[in-house]
C-alpha cells in the first residue's frame, strides 16, 4: 500500500495561524497601539528594523535550501524550464496587474478611495514579481513533482530576481502613477535577496562539505523550520497590529482584496498547466511548473511593500493577505494536479 503523502501541520493550516495573529495583531494595536508606535519610528533608509530582521529569519532558512551547483543540470529538461521562465516572468507579473487594476481601480471604485487604490494595486504587483522560492518544495512534494527539476526551477528564478525584480517593480508602479523610490527598491533586493542568498549558498556548500549532505537534510534544515515559523508569525501579529485601525474601519477589505489574488492564482494554474500540456512536458515536471507559477514569495513581497510604503500601507496589507489565501488555494490545486495526473 503506497503511504500517503502529507503536508506539515504548519503548512497546512497556515492560514489559520495568520487568521490568529490577525486577531491578535489587532487586539494588540486597539489596546496597546500608542506604546508600539516606538517599534515603527525604528527605520534605517525607510527600511524597518525589527520587521527586517524577522523577515532575514524567514527568507535565510529557505536560501539554505538553494544549491547553484544544481544548475549545471538545466539541460535536462529545457522545455519545462523555459515554460516556467515564461509564467514566472513573461506573464505572471502582467495578468496579476490587470486583474489588481481591474478590480482596485475600476470594480472597487465605490468602496475603496482612488488615491488608496493606486497602493492596493501596488501590493498585488509586488505578489506578483515574487515568484515562489520555499513552499514549492512543498507543493512538488505533494504531486510527486521531479525534485531535481523542482530544485533548478527555484534556484534559477532566485537569480532572475537579483537582476529583473526591480526593472519590473519599476515598471508595472508606473501604471499606478507611484513615484518608485529606487534606492529603496534596491536595497530591499539587497537587504532581502542577496544577502540571505550569498549567506545560505555559502552555508549549504561548507555544511555540506564539513557534515555531509544527509545530516545538512535530515537535521539541520529542520531545526531552523522553528525559527522561521516564529518569524512569520511574530511579522505578521505586527503588522496586523498597526493595520488594525484601517480593517476595524473596514472589515470587508479583506474579502475585497481575496477576491482578485485568489482569481490571479488560478489563472496562472490553469495557463502554465495546459501549457504544459501542450509542450508535452512530464507530470513530475508539469505539475511544479504549474505550481510555482501560482503560488508567491510573499516574504520578499511584504518586506519589500513596507520599505516603500510604510507598516500601515494599504500594499503592505495586500501583501498579507496573500499570505492568508495562498496555502488553502494551493492546496486545491495541488489536488487539481494529483486528479489530472498522466
Amino acid at each position: 500500500m503506497i503511504e500517503k503523502k502529507r503536508i506539515g501541520i504548519f503548512e497546512r493550516y497556515l492560514s489559520l495561524w495568520v487568521a490568529l495573529c490577525i486577531i491578535l495583531g489587532i487586539g494588540i494595536g486597539h489596546f496597546f497601539g500608542e506604546s508600539m508606535a516606538f517599534l515603527a519610528d525604528l527605520e534605517v533608509y525607510n527600511v524597518n528594523l525589527p520587521i527586517a530582521i524577522l523577515i532575514w529569519l524567514m527568507i535565510y532558512p529557505m536560501m539554505l535550501q538553494i544549491d547553484l551547483r544544481s544548475i549545471k543540470n538545466v539541460g535536462k529538461a529545457p522545455k519545462g524550464l523555459i515554460w516556467t521562465l515564461v509564467i514566472n516572468w513573461l506573464i505572471k507579473p502582467f495578468s496579476m496587474a490587470f486583474f489588481a487594476w481591474i478590480f482596485f481601480d475600476q470594480l472597487y471604485s465605490a468602496y475603496i478611495a482612488p488615491e488608496l487604490a493606486g497602493e492596493y494595486i501596488a501590493g498585488a504587483i509586488l505578489l506578483g514579481v515574487a515568484p515562489c522560492t520555499a513552499m514549492v518544495f512543498v507543493w512538488s512534494y505533494l504531486t510527486d513533482g521531479d525534485p531535481n527539476y523542482t530544485l533548478v526551477q527555484v534556484s534559477v528564478n532566485d537569480l532572475i530576481i537579483l537582476v529583473a525584480f526591480v526593472p519590473l517593480v519599476g515598471l508595472l508602479l508606473g501604471i499606478t502613477n507611484i513615484t518608485v523610490p529606487y534606492d529603496t527598491l534596491v536595497a530591499s533586493v539587497l537587504i532581502f535577496v542577496v544577502v540571505p542568498l550569498v549567506a545560505g549558498v555559502l552555508t549549504n556548500q561548507r555544511l555540506i562539505a564539513r557534515k555531509g549532505e544527509e545530516w545538512f537534510k535530515s537535521e539541520f534544515l529542520p531545526s531552523l523550520k522553528p525559527i522561521s515559523i516564529i518569524a512569520l508569525l511574530l511579522t505578521l501579529v505586527l503588522l496586523f497590529a498597526f493595520q488594525g485601525p484601517n480593517i476595524l474601519n473596514n472589515p470587508l477589505i479583506i474579502v475585497l482584496i481575496a477576491i482578485p489574488l485568489i482569481i490571479q492564482t488560478y489563472f496562472i494554474f490553469f495557463i502554465a498547466w495546459f501549457g504544459g500540456r501542450k509542450l508535452n512536458l512530464s507530470f513530475p515536471v508539469c505539475a511544479p511548473s504549474s505550481l510555482i507559477g501560482a503560488s508567491n514569495f510573499f516574504e520578499l513581497a511584504v518586506a519589500v511593500a513596507i520599505a516603500l510604503f510604510g507598516l500601515e500601507s494599504p500594499a503592505a496589507l495586500v501583501t498579507v493577505v496573500g499570505v492568508l489565501v495562498e496555502v488553502p488555494v494551493m492546496l486545491h490545486l495541488v489536488g487539481l494536479a494529483n486528479k489530472w495526473k498522466y
